[in-house]
């Protein structure tokens, strides 16, 4: 599932399988002719970051600036974390109400960006939680099998 943000005022959610179904034609580097419900529409990428994962786009001669989020971005924000930004996150959060199944790490250990830390159960799905930075653990606050409440501080680094 993406998360579309046009403009920053407006939020689309688009399946993967609607992505699929888009009749989109490359006429040119960074041009596009896009079929839509019997509609023909030209579009432009004018300008993108990918880091931010930010994109103007001009269509029929309209500008829009688009921030487009995957699963994996749409998590990240779930956790606090700023996407495209410089990783200088210093503890990790509950993102969700859930229980602790496993912890993967202990003090003193030195991680790297997205090696697992530990995995939250939440409404009966595992949720895998990664170090979003490289650094040393300075101390980890909770316990295999205690539940936790969101934003509940999970582990800290140093």
């Amino acid at each position: 599932m993406y998360k579309i943000k046009v403009n920053a005022s407006h939020t689309f959610n688009i399946s993967e399988e609607i992505m699929e179904t888009l009749d989109v034609v490359e006429t040119s580097t960074n041009h596009y002719h896009v079929l839509q419900d019997n509609t023909s529409v030209k579009a432009e990428i004018i300008q993108t970051d990918f880091n931010k994962k930010t994109y103007s786009i001009k269509v029929n001669n309209n500008t829009y600036d688009v921030e487009i989020y995957d699963t994996v971005d749409q998590q990240i924000e779930a956790l606090g974390f700023e996407i495209g930004a410089s990783k200088q996150v210093n503890d990790i959060k509950a993102p969700m109400p859930g229980l602790i199944l496993e912890i993967n790490v202990k003090v003193g250990d030195i991680v790297k960006e997205d090696d697992t830390l530990l995995i939250l159960e939440a409404m009966k799905m595992e949720n895998v939680i990664h170090s979003p930075r490289e650094g040393v653990i300075k101390s980890i606050q909770v316990k295999e099998r205690e539940t936790v409440d969101k934003n509940v501080l999970l582990i800290e680094f140093e």
